[in-house]
């Protein structure tokens, strides 16, 4: 019972982690994207492609700012991880 709380823990903990990496990335690209759709129809300038070359712009920039911090996010999950498995099978 106690191993099943512990998976149910360890799966809460990857969501949260997920969220945490990828959400200030989503979160610029999204709002990128919203104002030049509001520029683009402020304008009336109906341009698809308009949106990518900031969109990945910013993301780049969220990359190099916070790429850092994800990584050192990510390895002390997975050191966490593997912590929990040998406990989990000893």
């Amino acid at each position: 019972m106690q191993e099943d709380a512990q998976l149910l823990a360890l799966a809460d903990q990857t969501l949260w982690v997920t969220a945490m990496i990828a959400g200030p990335v989503l979160i610029a690209a999204l709002t990128v994207g919203l104002l030049v759709g509001i520029i683009q129809a402020a304008t009336s300038v109906n341009e698809q492609t308009l949106t990518f070359v900031p969109k990945l712009m910013i993301v780049a920039l969220v990359f190099v700012v916070l790429g850092g911090t994800m990584i050192a996010l990510l390895g002390d999950f997975l050191i966490e991880i593997f912590a929990q498995i040998a406990q989990l099978t000893a």
